[in-house]
């Protein structure tokens, strides 16, 4: 299927609102076992927003690229949704170190 560039940067920017939307519904999921399992996380997220931001020449801050993925100030989204890693959660993420 060919499409126009407009009509691709608009699924694409289509695509990100979906992935933020459900990473915010899905609080019970920790952002190491995203790392485990996929090797990105929110924090990811909003590091590569920020990347974009950088190199289009817009002004963002971190704290302002991880609200727009968290929905939310980052430090009240860790408060009321991030637990602690398990042992097993770390050993898991300290093994796969180098993919991440």
């Amino acid at each position: 299927m060919a499409t126009d560039e407009q009509t691709r940067l608009e699924l694409e920017a289509a695509v990100y609102r979906r992935l933020v939307e459900h990473l915010r519904a899905r609080t019970d999921v920790q952002n190491i076992d995203l790392m485990n399992l996929a090797g990105f996380c929110r924090n990811c997220l909003s590091n590569w927003m920020k990347d974009a931001a950088d190199a289009a020449g817009v002004a963002m801050t971190k704290d302002e690229s991880r609200q727009i993925v968290y929905g939310m100030p980052y430090e009240e989204w860790k408060a009321k949704h991030q637990g602690a890693a398990s042992p097993e959660q770390r050993a898991a993420f300290d093994k796969a170190a180098g993919k991440h």
